[in-house]
C-alpha cells in the first residue's frame, strides 16, 4: 500500500492580494514562509520516500519544507496544477465580483458548468490531478510520497473521493494553506484517511491564513472581506480627490514639517499618468474609494525596480488590512514589466506605515538625499528565486 500525503502550499500573492491566481505564478508570502516552517517541523520525524509538486512557485517552494531536510530530489508535475482561471487570471475578485456577479456565484458554489473564459471547468480539475495522483502512486508501491498541490485542486480530488455528485461540491470544506491530507493507494484503489483531512494542526493560530478571512464562512457569523478592486484616476474629475488624499497623507505624517506642496505632488502624478493609464490608480469597495495606489515606471527603472510614489488608505479604513491588496496591485503591474523589486520612501517616524511595509517584506535600502523631509528607501523582492 502507497501512503500519500496531499499538502496545500502556503500562504501565497493571491491569498493576501485577493487576486485571481489559478495558473498564474505567484510567491510565496512572510507569513507562508511561517507556515513553512510549521510544515517541516510537522514532518521531521515522518519518513518519506519521494517528493512531488506542480510546477508552479507556490507550490515548489513549499515543498521545500520535506525534501530538502530529507535530501531528496524534487518531481514536478504540471497536472498536479490548481484550476485555470483563464482570462480572469491575476484579475482581483473583487472586480470580478463586481463585474460578474452571476458567474462568480456560480465559481464559489462549484457550479459544474462553470468555466472561466479559456479555463477550466471543476470537472476537468478534478480528473486531471486525480489521474495524476494515481499515475504517481502507482510509480511508488509501497512507499510514502508527498505531494504539493493547490486549493481548489484538492478540493475537488476530495469531493470525488467522497462520491459527491455535482451540485453538492462545495459541501468540501476549504483546507488551510499547508493542511494535509492523506490519502492510501492499493490495487488500483485510491481512498482517503478521515483521520487526516485538511489538518493544519501544526500551525500556530497566528499564522493561519483562512482564521484571518472570511469569505469562506458558510454561517454568515462576520462580516464578509472586503475584495477591493481598481480603477484608473479620471484626472478631470479625480484630481482634487487626489489633493486631498496627498494633503491629509502629508499632514498627518509630517505634522510639524515643511508646508505642504500640493503643486510639485500634482505635476508628479500627471507626469505618472501620461507614462501610464496605471499611474494613480483608486481602489474600490463596491462604490466608494477606500484607497490610492501611485505607480512610476520610469524611476529606479534602471535598478530593475517600480517605485510606488504614493500608497493610501482612507482614515476611517486604516488597520483593517486593505493595504496588502493595493501592493498586489502594484505587484501585478511591475512584474510583466520584468521588474524584480518594488521601491519606495517612507519617513522613519511613521511607525504606523514602517509597521505595514516591514511586515509586508519591506527593507531599508538607503536614505533619500536631498530630501524636504527625512525619508528611507524601502524595497521588496517580487523576483522568483528557483
Amino acid at each position: 500500500m502507497t501512503t500519500i500525503y496531499l499538502i496545500r502550499h502556503a500562504e501565497a500573492e493571491g491569498n493576501l492580494y485577493r487576486r485571481i491566481h489559478g495558473w498564474y505564478d505567484a510567491l510565496i508570502t512572510e507569513n507562508g514562509f511561517a507556515q513553512i516552517d510549521a510544515l517541516a517541523r510537522r514532518f521531521q520525524d515522518i519518513h518519506v520516500d519521494a517528493v512531488y509538486s506542480s510546477d508552479l512557485y507556490r507550490t515548489m517552494t513549499t515543498a521545500r519544507s520535506i525534501y530538502k531536510p530529507k535530501g531528496l530530489p524534487l518531481h514536478t508535475d504540471p497536472d498536479l496544477r490548481e484550476i485555470h482561471m483563464g482570462d480572469w487570471e491575476d484579475l482581483t475578485w473583487g472586480g470580478k465580483g463586481r463585474e460578474e456577479p452571476e458567474s462568480m456565484a456560480a465559481f464559489q458554489r462549484c457550479d459544474p458548468a462553470w468555466r472561466a473564459p479559456n479555463g477550466e471547468c471543476f470537472r476537468e480539475v478534478g480528473d486531471r490531478v486525480q489521474g495524476a495522483v494515481r499515475r504517481i502512486a502507482a510509480n511508488h508501491p509501497d512507499q510514502t510520497i508527498a505531494l504539493f498541490s493547490h486549493g481548489c485542486a484538492i478540493r475537488q480530488l476530495l469531493a470525488d473521493l467522497k462520491g459527491f455528485q455535482p451540485g453538492h461540491w462545495n459541501e468540501v470544506p476549504h483546507g488551510e494553506n499547508t493542511s494535509v491530507t492523506r490519502l492510501f493507494f492499493e490495487d488500483d484503489q485510491l481512498t482517503l484517511d478521515p483521520s487526516c483531512e485538511l489538518d493544519a494542526s501544526h500551525l500556530d493560530p497566528s499564522i493561519c491564513t483562512l482564521a484571518k478571512q472570511n469569505w469562506w464562512r458558510k454561517d454568515n457569523a462576520r462580516p464578509q472581506d472586503v475584495n477591493l478592486w481598481f480603477r484608473a484616476a479620471d484626472w478631470s474629475k479625480d484630481r482634487e480627490t487626489y489633493l486631498q488624499a496627498r494633503s491629509e497623507a502629508w499632514h498627518n505624517t509630517h505634522a510639524n514639517g515643511p508646508e505642504f506642496d500640493g503643486d510639485s505632488f500634482l505635476k508628479a502624478a500627471e507626469e505618472h499618468l501620461a507614462a501610464t493609464p496605471h499611474g494613480v490608480m483608486f481602489a474600490m469597495s463596491g462604490s466608494q474609494m477606500v484607497g490610492i495606489i501611485e505607480l512610476d515606471p520610469v524611476r529606479y527603472a534602471q535598478d530593475n525596480a517600480g517605485y510606488i510614489p504614493f500608497c493610501y488608505i482612507v482614515p476611517e479604513l486604516r488597520e483593517q488590512s486593505l493595504g496588502a491588496q493595493l501592493l498586489g496591485e502594484a505587484v501585478s503591474f511591475f512584474r510583466p514589466l520584468g521588474r524584480d523589486k518594488l521601491r519606495l520612501r517612507c519617513a522613519p517616524y511613521n511607525a504606523r506605515a514602517q509597521r505595514f511595509y516591514a511586515k509586508s517584506g519591506f527593507c531599508k535600502i538607503g536614505e533619500e538625499q536631498n530630501s524636504r523631509v527625512p525619508l528611507d528607501i524601502l524595497e521588496k523582492y517580487i523576483g522568483y528565486d528557483r
